[in-house]
């Protein structure tokens, strides 16, 4: 295995702006990581290693021309496949766009390539980002590369595992519920949702419009706090794009990782995110965290947050709601999959077959909740209310900061559950977004971070910081210091401690 592919992306950055390693070098190795281990993983859906390698050799004439390039410049970025690219094609997870291309990047892609990272894939999710497994993929689950009988969570569990198996060193994500944080607490990396309209969401193929959130993922809270630099900014595309003076996340993070940067800084527990079902092992790891954090001066206060245990109904009923609203414009007739009826028909039946052929269980599931909750008679009742919970919700958060400075809980309840286990029972995985779901309602921003392993099953546990809107940098901030605290803990960085990497895919051996 290639030493290049275990550097973090700062110190990617600094071989590259060293000239001790090409972007061609750095490229072709992760693309050979891919290749050795990503039939096992299944991270990727789609990757183009003629591209990526013209786009790192592009990166390196610049370079040696003298060009003055960003600091990302020439390092791998895996792109989750709810974003659209010209090179590779963007199908979200489902069988209705599959082989389509776009003819336009996402911001986020396109500011990314602005600076200089190379895009080396498209990873796997969950079709239309409904999922909190990765196991709703159309094109099969990814597995955990710890434990690969486990999922990695969802549903953006590629960009989370690609960064994680060493596949890439960044990824880009999208958090409708917890889709960048759950994935990156059960399968030990760092992600990111940033601040509502932090981050333009133009050229993510939408689920929830009013919650969906672009954001980073990578294996350290400062290559996170990098990347998170790079794609925000306001967009004039997105009419939700946020017009504010961003700082430096990355000097955020670089600020922080002195432990003592925690002193005085006030911690929130809110009860109400404490929920029945914690595994021991999880709620262990979070009360070691936060002794931690008390060592070290932080404040730790319990916080009450009363509607904080109606979210996730809120969630289920606003998010179906405006999916069946944004897929209603996969019809057969602009764009996407066509199915026509044996001996023809009317547009009406080659939409209703392309839509039965084209979307997933899940996918159906929840149009059809959505229609309903929407439909004449009962929009008031389902979510009108839900949207008042919503309200609510926020106005807990506002009561809560103006006690402390973040909040902190467990990312997600348990760890990584086995593949499989919640298939007949769509229940299971929406309650194992409990913790994240209310970020979203409240358009805030949150980081999770690995703080360790269960002791009952070995798998990483996260830690999810929360902080007002626009104040992300106080996440990175926090985030790094506990991150220092964690490696002083454990004698290593918490990416490095995972199972053997050498020769085959991460993780342990399967029955």
């Amino acid at each position: 295995m290639s030493d290049l592919i275990q550097l973090t992306a700062a110190e990617l950055s600094a071989k590259l702006t060293a000239g001790e390693v090409s972007a061609v070098e750095a490229a072709q190795a992760h693309l050979d990581r891919i290749t050795a281990v990503d039939g096992e993983l299944h991270a990727f859906l789609a990757t183009d290693a003629e591209a990526s390698l013209a786009a790192a050799r592009a990166i390196d004439e610049r370079r040696a021309a003298g060009e003055e390039l960003g600091e990302l410049a020439g390092v791998p970025l895996a792109i989750k496949d709810v974003l659209v690219t010209t090179d590779m094609p963007s199908t979200s997870g489902s069988k209705i766009l599959e082989g389509y291309r776009s003819p336009f990047d996402a911001t986020a892609v396109a500011k990314a390539r602005a600076a200089g990272l190379v895009n080396i894939g498209k990873t796997n999710m969950d079709e239309f980002a409904m999922g909190s497994a990765t196991e709703n993929s159309a094109y099969g689950p990814t597995h955990n590369q710890w434990d690969r009988s486990r999922v990695p969570g969802g549903s953006g569990g590629g960009s989370a595992v690609a960064v994680g198996a060493f596949e890439a060193p960044l990824a880009l994500g999208s958090d409708t519920g917890g889709s960048i944080r759950q994935p990156a607490a059960l399968t030990g990396t760092v992600g990111a949702k940033p601040t509502y309209g932090g981050v333009s969401r133009y050229g993510a193929i939408a689920l929830a419009s009013s919650l969906d959130q672009i954001g980073p993922c990578a294996r350290t809270v400062l290559d996170t706090a990098l990347l998170h630099d790079v794609v925000a900014g306001h967009d004039a595309h997105d009419s939700t794009s946020l017009d504010h003076a961003w700082p430096s996340m990355a000097a955020a993070a670089r600020s922080g990782a002195d432990p003592t940067s925690l002193r005085g800084l006030r911690v929130g527990v809110v009860k109400q995110l404490m929920i029945d079902g914690v595994q021991p092992g999880v709620k262990a790891r979070f009360d070691e965290s936060l002794a931690l954090l008390a060592a070290q001066g932080a404040e730790i206060v319990e916080i009450d947050a009363p509607h904080f245990e109606y979210a996730v109904a809120a969630y289920y009923l606003i998010l179906p709601a405006e999916a069946s609203s944004n897929l209603a414009k996969y019809d057969s007739v602009r764009f996407g999959l066509r199915v026509t009826p044996q001996g023809g028909g009317t547009v009406e039946s080659v939409m209703s077959e392309t839509r039965a052929a084209g979307f997933g269980a899940e996918v159906k599931r929840r149009i059809i909740l959505g229609t309903y909750a929407l439909s004449a008679g009962y929009y008031d009742a389902y979510y009108g209310s839900a949207q008042k919970v919503r309200t609510l919700i926020q106005r807990d958060f506002a009561a809560a900061f103006s006690q402390v400075d973040v909040i902190a809980s467990p990312t997600a309840p348990t760890t990584a559950w086995a593949l499989g286990t919640h298939g007949g029972d769509p229940m299971q995985d929406y309650l194992n977004d409990a913790t994240t779901i209310p970020a979203n309602l409240a358009g805030i921003p949150g980081l999770s971070l690995p703080i360790g392993t269960a002791s009952e099953d070995g798998l990483p546990v996260g830690l999810q910081l929360m902080a007002p809107a626009f104040e992300d940098a106080r996440l990175y901030r926090a985030g790094a210091a506990i991150e220092s605290l964690i490696t002083a803990r454990d004698g290593a960085p918490f990416w490095a401690q995972a199972p053997s990497l050498a020769g085959a895919p991460t993780g342990k051996a399967n029955a």
